[in-house]
Formats: structure tokens, C-alpha cells, sequence
């Protein structure tokens, strides 16, 4: 053991100590990164008033535990030198080398990440907060896929500043916990590292509900010596059986309780604390796989196992190598009681995943094949083909396919087919072979006939029924519909459809525009190349190949002309009326959810020729005698108006109360039986009051005139989605009543 001296403080003893195996060279190096680090962190203090330089220590410590390398321990207590103090990365190359000043620059490239608009065409309901997320996410994999360590140090950096949030301000306790939540949480499970995983989550809860956790962790606390001393009768039963079958060299303790698990838990089944398996647990260690399967042998013939509780992780392990056997058995009391049986090795695995290998990584042992499994298994999760060009398309690519637990199908052949949470035949029948997607035309799931967007669940056998010919439908790429929602499928259905005829791209293109436009009540006023340049196409026949191909959506359309009438109506105030000379403006909120900018004490009323609604842009009307009316500003009598004199700025206020407004909807199909019928239960399902509907028939035409009391314009763009997807409807569509 290193004794402290003058040279090596009592931390840094502590640390070198912890690493067993540590070689002179690589003692020399860390001892240097700490002196390092430590002159240039010398003076700074944290939130809790502690020297700064702790927290680089408490870094290092926790990747000691990881049994990570020299150099990323190394890293660790360099991680923030380039960013707080005068020390540049070039310096640390010089001082330290590549591979150390490379994970440090990473470090801190993750940590200074812009705010900046990386939203889809269209999409501004993005906050700033979401697109930094979206960059972090993807800096995080793309830095990954260079060099994992960079996020193992990022990891433990991020495990003790969660440590101690308790010093910051609640607003950013909030706001780091639930990053933590979303997106580190999830990175340290795929990367299999348990330990990390659940402290992650446990210290966020803390802070997102802290109410639930408190109430948790009281109940386990209150419960703690009943608890003991009933694991400790079934560990002293469990390991004199396993004894008399000659399993002599075993290890059971309690296993650690985790409070987001059981809550988790507790939400997701409905139950009370007392019924929670987790809440009674143990932990068998034992030195092969076959007294794994003894040991679970032996505790079944003690207690009876509770049917639906095994899972076997061993022959059928996780995406994330997890491996171990987990049952759950009632007891002779009757009592529920959690086991969990794995190797030593199995166990290192999982409570430190990937970084478990890396001291290992040049042993020339056994280790090095696991190693090398892992690093593959993320080199894959950076495959999303050259489709994936954007941070938003990328981010959502990566959360379903790399934060998203998984499901396993099977093929009618007996192949494991390993997809998201969330997959469908679809997904299931591109990952087989792109040829099979492209020709799905239905599935048998166990045997039976399911629709296209079932969801597929754990253990499903799944049978592709294809044609001899033909492609994928647009309307697989529908969001709304959820017919394919992982990005292999997504991406080959778009390749497809953009392979096809190009004349038959544009005209399809031109239909969805033409339907979008008129759902809008726009078609007569924007010219179709003004809505090709608004989403940055030069040329008209690109943009509309580009809808048919399915590479852009509907509502990127709406969102963006909506945005472009907007900023139109903003600019549109002439010189004349800005220099008018005017009382402090003042807001009256004369009619519930109006503002009016410049006048108070009016009458207001919504113009039943346009039945304006909160969303849309609107303009105020002064009339003889009767106030205000406010109008789309696209409304036709607007567009014509004249007398501009008379005009007034009005916007949208905030209420507390959902306001609803009366919105006339014209739905024109092909008469059959129960047209009207699906049409109300969409329309009920968002959870909408029809006011009033008339129905008029001719030539086997149906006309449907509904009044209906719509929130805002995106609940109304939902309807018209479902709508227009309904049997025998030719279009639904927003109408003016002039």
C-alpha cells in the first residue's frame, strides 16, 4: 500500500491504492495529472464552498471504481483544466500526451454546446432547451463512436456534480436532474453500467418529485430492521442447501433497494410498497455458470416460484450484455422474495459494464473477445446511414434505437429479432430484409391476423405476409398512424418511394399540398413555388417530388406557412400608422383570450366569416357602433379590405382556462353506411363538442358542414389527418362562411 507523503497527498494515495494492478509508469502519470490539476483549480471554490479540486478528485475515485485505465483516470482529474483555468489542450498534449489531451478536449466539448435552432423545416414548437438537448445527445454518440471513454469520464463527471446538487439553486437542481433523467441515465444503462444507472436515476427523482421519494425512502427506512432480519433467514436457509450440494465458495447479500425502480413499479402495476418483489431481495454470487442453474434449481425446490417471474439472461442476455438469472418465489410465510443468481464475473459486468473491460482490453485473456463484442455493439449504434443529415433526425434515431428498451420477436423459424419498445410488423419485417419490407402487405402475430401497427410485444413469433410486387405506402410514414417507427425502416421505405417515377413524386406531391394548403384556407392566396422557397427548394418540381418521396411531411408544410403569415401580418403595420401619435398603449382584455393593443373599454367579437381561433393569425376590425372584430388575417374580407384606416393589432392573450372556439369544418366523401358515425368518434376522441352538423347528398356525394369547438389550430390539424384517413373521404377541410 502507498503511504501518504509529502509528495502524494492523502487523496491521491487513496487513489493510487484503489487500483491493485497500477504499474510505476502509470502511478507517475496520475500523480502528475493530480499536481496538475490541482495548481490549476488552485483558488476556485464550489457552490458548496468546498476547494474546487475536490470534485476533480471525487471524478477520478469514481473511474478508479469503474476500474477504468490510467489514462482516463488521468483525464478525470484533468477534465476541467481546459475549460476553468489558462491551460490550454495544447498544453496538456505536450505535457501529458494525445490520448489525454484528446478525452479532455472532449469532455469539454461536451460541456459548451450552442443553443441553436436544429428544428425540422417547419417545426418551431422546439424550445431552445429541446435543441440543446438534441446536440448533446448527438455530440455524445459521435464522440462516442471515436472514443467511449470521453463519455465514461463525462459520466462520472456528471455522477458527482448529481451528488451534490443539494447546493444549487431549485430551478437548476430541476433542470439538471432532468437531463440527468433523460439522457445519462439511459447512456450509462446502454453502455451496461448498473451501478451508474440506478444512482443516476435514484438522485434524479430526488429532485423531480421529491414528495414520492421522500415517502419511499421513509417507508424502506422504517421497515429496514424487519427487513435484515428476514433476508438474513432466508440467506442462512438459501446457503446451507447450497452447501449440502456442494456449492461451497457462494455470496448472498440484500440487494440494494433502488427508489425510481420501485416506484416505477408501484405506478406501472397499480401497487401498494408491501407488493413490490424488489422490496425483499437477494443476490447470489457464485464462481460458474452451472451452480447458476443449480442455485436456481435449489431455491425453486424450496420455495414455490411465482409464474410469469423468470427471466433467464443468461442464455438470452440484454442488448447491453447484461447476463443473470432472475426469479421471484413466495416463501413459507407466504411472503414474495426477489433472487437474483450470477457469476462474479457476471456480476463486474453488469455493475460496470463495458468499463469492467477496459484494464483487460491488453491481458490477452478471455476478456478481450467481450471487449471487443462491446465496442462492435456501438460502432453499430453509429450506423444510421448518410439519410440521417440533421441533429433532429439524428436525435430521434438515436433515442429510439439506442435509449429505448428493447423487444425480442421471433421468426417462424425460431431467429431472435431484436427491435424498440414500440415496433411494429413493419420494423420486424425491414430488419429481416429490405425486399421483405418493401412487399409487406400483412402479419400473422402468434399465429393470428394483426393490423399492420400493432405493437409488438416480448416474445411474439411473428409470420410476414408479402406480394410478389409492389412498394411501401406514404402513408407508412405517417406519424400519426405509427405503421414504422424505427429509422432502418423509415429510411428504407423513403428510398423506395424516392426510387420511383419521378413524374409520379410530383403529381403526388402536388395533391398533398393542394390539401394542405386548402385545409389552411390559403390555396387562392400562396403561390406553391412561395411555399417550395419558404422549406429551401430552388425549384418547384424538386419540392413537390421531394412530399411525394415522403422527405417532406404535411405538418412541416403547415408549420412553415403558418410561420411565413405570421411574419407577414407582424411587417404588414404601414409606416403611416407607426408614427401615428398614440396614449401609452395599454392591454385591455376585453373578450376572453383577446389582447388589444392601444384601445380598452371595446366591444370584441370573433368574425363568424373566418372563425378565428387561438393559433391563428388574426387582425381587429373597428366597426360603426359595435366594436371590435377580430379576423384571420387570410380572411377574405380582410384580404380585400380597403379601408386599412380601420384596422387594429389584436393578438391571442393567456388564460387559465382551455378557451374554445367555433370552427366550421366541410368534410366531402362518398356516401356509405357509418361515414358519419367514424367521422364523430374521431372527433370525440380528441375530446371535441360537435355544436352543429348538416348533411347534404348528391350523386352518392356527401357533404358533412360541422361546427366544432376546436382548442387551437394543431387540434385541428390532427382532426383533419384522421379525417381525410377514413374510407371514402375525399377531403376535410377549414372553410370561410362569406
Amino acid at each position: 500500500m502507498l503511504p501518504a507523503t509529502d509528495v502524494y497527498s492523502r487523496d491521491l494515495a487513496s487513489l493510487l491504492n484503489s487500483l491493485p494492478e497500477i504499474k510505476p509508469n502509470e502511478s507517475d502519470l496520475i500523480a502528475a495529472a493530480y499536481q496538475r490539476a490541482e495548481a490549476a483549480h488552485s483558488g476556485q471554490k464550489r457552490k458548496s464552498g468546498e476547494p474546487y479540486f475536490t470534485h476533480c478528485v471525487a471524478v477520478a475515485s469514481i473511474l478508479a471504481e469503474m476500474k477504468m485505465d490510467a489514462e482516463t483516470i488521468a483525464a478525470g482529474l484533468l477534465h476541467d483544466v481546459a475549460e476553468d483555468s489558462d491551460v490550454s489542450v495544447d498544453s496538456l498534449r505536450n505535457e501529458f500526451g494525445s490520448t489525454i489531451a484528446k478525452l479532455v478536449d472532449g469532455v469539454t466539448k461536451l460541456k459548451n454546446l450552442p443553443i441553436k435552432n436544429v428544428s425540422p423545416a417547419g417545426d418551431s414548437r422546439r424550445s431552445s432547451a429541446v435543441n440543446r438537448e438534441m446536440e448533446y445527445i448527438r455530440k455524445i454518440m459521435l464522440t462516442m463512436g471515436d472514443d467511449v471513454r470521453v463519455v465514461l469520464v463525462k459520466l462520472a463527471d456528471r455522477l458527482h456534480n448529481m451528488r451534490t446538487l443539494g447546493y444549487m439553486p431549485r430551478h437548476k437542481q430541476r433542470a439538471v436532474a432532468q437531463e440527468t433523467m433523460d439522457i445519462f441515465a439511459p447512456l450509462a444503462n446502454r453502455l451496461g453500467i448498473w451501478q451508474m444507472k440506478w444512482e443516476l436515476e435514484d438522485l434524479s427523482f430526488r429532485y423531480l418529485n421529491p414528495e414520492a421519494y421522500r415517502s419511499i425512502a421513509k417507508a424502506l427506512d422504517e421497515r429496514r430492521d424487519e427487513r435484515e432480519t428476514y433476508v438474513s433467514r432466508i440467506r442462512d436457509r438459501l446457503i446451507g442447501e447450497l452447501n449440502a450440494s456442494r456449492i461451497m465458495n457462494v455470496t448472498i447479500t440484500a440487494r440494494p433497494k433502488h427508489i425510481f425502480s420501485i416506484y416505477n413499479k408501484m405506478t406501472k402495476k397499480d401497487l401498494p410498497l408491501e407488493q413490490i418483489y424488489d422490496i425483499r431481495g437477494m443476490r447470489v454470487l457464485v464462481d460458474t455458470l452451472a451452480e447458476c442453474y443449480l442455485a436456481l434449481g435449489i431455491a425453486h425446490n424450496l420455495w414455490r416460484p411465482i409464474p410469469g417471474e423468470f427471466d433467464d439472461y443468461i442464455a438470452n442476455p440484454k442488448d447491453n450484455f447484461y447476463r443473470s438469472l432472475h426469479t421471484a418465489v413466495h416463501d413459507d410465510e407466504g411472503k414474495t422474495v426477489e433472487i437474483q443468481i450470477r457469476t462474479w464475473e457476471m456480476h463486474e459486468d453488469a455493475e460496470y459494464g463495458i468499463a469492467a473491460h477496459w484494464r483487460y482490453k491488453e491481458g490477452g485473456n478471455g476478456r478481450d473477445q467481450a471487449f471487443e463484442q462491446r465496442l462492435a455493439f456501438l460502432r453499430r449504434l453509429m450506423e444510421f446511414g448518410p439519410e440521417v443529415n440533421d441533429a433532429s433526425q439524428f436525435v430521434d434515431t438515436v433515442k429510439s434505437e439506442v435509449f429505448q428498451d428493447r423487444v425480442y420477436s421471433v421468426t417462424p423459424n425460431g431467429d431472435i429479432i431484436d427491435l424498440p419498445v414500440g415496433a411494429t410488423p413493419i420494423d420486424f419485417a425491414y430488419h429481416i430484409h429490405t425486399d421483405i419490407g418493401n412487399r409487406c402487405r400483412g402479419a400473422k402475430v402468434n399465429g393470428r391476423l394483426a393490423p399492420l401497427n400493432y405493437k409488438l410485444k416480448m416474445g411474439d413469433q411473428v409470420e410476414i405476409l408479402t406480394a410478389k410486387r409492389g412498394g411501401p405506402s406514404m402513408d407508412w410514414l405517417n406519424p400519426d398512424l405509427d405503421y414504422a417507427v424505427t429509422s432502418r425502416a423509415r429510411t428504407k421505405i423513403r428510398h423506395w418511394l424516392r426510387k420511383q417515377n419521378r413524374d409520379k413524386h410530383i403529381a403526388m406531391g402536388r395533391e398533398v399540398l393542394e390539401r394542405e394548403l386548402k385545409r389552411l384556407g390559403v390555396l387562392e392566396k400562396v403561390p406553391f413555388d412561395s411555399v417550395a422557397r419558404l422549406l429551401n427548394f430552388d425549384k418547384l418540381d424538386d419540392f413537390l417530388a421531394a412530399i411525394g418521396a415522403g422527405d417532406v411531411t404535411g405538418s412541416q408544410i403547415t408549420n412553415r406557412v403558418l410561420e411565413d403569415e405570421r411574419r407577414k401580418a407582424a411587417e404588414s403595420v404601414s409606416e403611416e400608422e407607426l408614427l401615428k401619435p398614440r396614449s401609452k398603449p395599454r392591454s385591455a382584455r376585453i373578450a376572453k383570450g383577446v389582447s388589444i393593443m392601444g384601445a380598452g373599454g371595446m366591444l370584441v367579437n370573433l368574425g363568424r366569416c373566418c372563425s378565428p381561433m387561438a393559433g391563428d393569425d388574426i387582425i381587429g376590425y373597428i366597426t360603426r357602433g359595435r366594436g371590435v372584430t377580430v379576423h384571420r388575417t387570410d380572411c377574405p374580407n380582410m384580404v380585400s379590405m380597403r379601408e386599412t384606416e380601420r384596422l387594429i393589432d389584436v393578438s391571442w392573450g393567456t388564460e387559465e382556462e382551455e378557451q374554445r372556439y367555433l370552427v366550421p369544418v366541410e368534410v366531402v366523401a362518398y356516401d356509405r353506411e357509418g361515414l358519419l358515425r367514424e367521422i364523430s368518434t374521431i372527433i370525440a376522441e380528441e375530446n371535441v363538442n360537435i355544436s352543429s352538423v348538416e348533411v347534404s347528398t348528391r350523386q352518392h356525394i356527401a357533404t358533412l358542414n360541422l361546427q366544432l369547438e376546436i382548442a387551437n389550430n394543431q387540434q385541428l390539424t390532427r382532426i383533419l389527418s384522421k379525417i381525410d384517413l377514413v374510407p371514402n373521404v375525399v377531403e376535410g377541410r377549414r372553410r370561410n362562411t362569406s
